[in-house]
């Protein structure tokens, strides 16, 4: 039965009975999915439409969330339906500690276009602000990522026991294969660079040096901007292209994507053609699902993380270098380290709770790492792998 909770518009109620309560924002109505959240400063927008987050409710560390609006430019997704899309294919939901601020940017649009609140509306994004969001933090640090319904309702009035029950019903995403959802329908050419200041994105070369075939499990424009800037011409081709379509086209190398899910369940299709690709000699590219896949393919297994990691400040240690690098990172499963096939070296690892990060192939070709080296948001300092590409692609 529906009760009014006095002074709130919204609530996030977890499976265990736990209610969140605070002021509704973005799209009237309702989403489940799990909580997770991320430490980034800075990047909401491209974090809000990353495909990885596909049915997750990202929880904001950083307190001030609006300042500098939403644009056009900096949506992380391929939309499905025409346009962007939106939540379906992307966060279910969002908490922020402080209600959205007023969009002052130069480069924010107007109306659905640059303010945060009316674009969580128009995309079906559900949002709750005024939020403990250091105490929901802490919950998921001491007992995992919660299945949790939120729900924003004008008028106050929310059915608790009926939302507690939906979040207790929902599966969850071991099992889930979400790449099949998130990935395009149909293959295209992406032509555009990185960004840079004040020029925007960069236009590609007129004759690429590389053709380079992308199978899109969840894909994110950067990681194709980042492509591009190398010179190569990226051909994003669905996730359940066969191994055979893909060398039929004869390309210089092989990148796969980030994405949503669980990596084993999109592995049922991909992980076959995965192996076949590695087989045939081509230089090959995984990134997040991608790496985990990869693994897979290779005779490693992944497993679900308690907290997973989700921000663009983790250190990551390159273990061939001794280097480390600051890092954005999206994942919620990961390799098993300790079940590497001989084969396989391990080329990364997380500072922050010693994770596998990274891998390669000793005899072939062959290497993913677990975090996004095109950031967005975040450091750059993984950026040189695309280039680590090219030179593959070049020998």
């Amino acid at each position: 039965m529906a009760e009014v909770i006095e002074g709130a518009t919204g609530v996030l109620v977890l499976a265990d009975g736990t209610v969140f309560s605070g002021i509704g924002v973005g799209h009237v109505g309702q989403a489940v999915g799990e909580v997770c959240f991320n430490t980034a400063m800075t990047g909401y927008q491209e974090i809000m439409t990353d495909p990885s987050y596909m049915a997750q409710i990202v929880t904001f560390t950083f307190p001030h969330i609006g300042n500098t609006g939403v644009n056009l430019q900096d949506t992380e997704q391929f939309g499905r339906e025409g346009g962007f899309g939106g939540a379906r294919t992307t966060a279910r939901g969002a908490v922020f500690r402080d209600v959205p601020t007023q969009a002052a940017n130069w480069r924010a649009g107007s109306g659905a276009s640059g303010d945060l609140d009316a674009w969580m509306k128009a995309r079906g994004v559900v949002g709750l602000a005024g939020v403990d969001t250091r105490r929901l933090t802490k919950r998921i640090r001491e007992q995992g990522m919660p299945h949790a319904v939120i729900a924003h309702s004008a008028d106050g009035r929310f059915d608790l026991d009926a939302l507690i029950g939906e979040a207790r019903a929902w599966s969850g995403l071991v099992g889930m294969d979400l790449a099949s959802e998130a990935t395009t329908l149909q293959s295209f050419i992406f032509d555009e660079g990185l960004w840079s200041w004040p020029d925007g994105y960069a236009k590609p070369r007129p004759e690429p040096r590389f053709e380079v075939a992308v199978l899109d499990y969840g894909i994110k424009r950067n990681i194709l901007r980042a492509l591009t800037s190398i010179g190569a011409r990226a051909t994003v081709l669905p996730a359940s292209t066969t191994a055979e379509e893909v060398l039929a086209r004869h390309p210089d190398g092989v990148l796969l994507s980030n994405g949503p899910g669980d990596p084993s369940a999109t592995g049922d299709y991909a992980v076959p053609e995965i192996r076949k690709l590695v087989d045939s000699g081509k230089p090959v590219f995984g990134i997040c699902l991608g790496h985990q896949m990869l693994s897979l393919a290779l005779g490693a297994r992944t497993i679900k993380m308690d907290q997973g990691h989700h921000g663009a400040n983790h250190p990551v240690k390159d273990l061939e270098t001794g280097k480390v690098e600051i890092v954005s990172m999206n994942h919620g499963f990961t390799v098993d380290r300790e079940g590497l096939p001989d084969a396989v070296q391990e080329t990364h690892i997380s500072l922050f709770d010693g994770s596998n990060a990274g891998i390669r192939l000793k005899d072939r070709p062959v290497f993913s790492v677990q975090h996004h080296p095109e950031a967005s948001p975040g450091p750059t300092d993984s950026l040189y792998l695309f280039e680590r590409f090219g030179t593959l692609m070049t020998g």
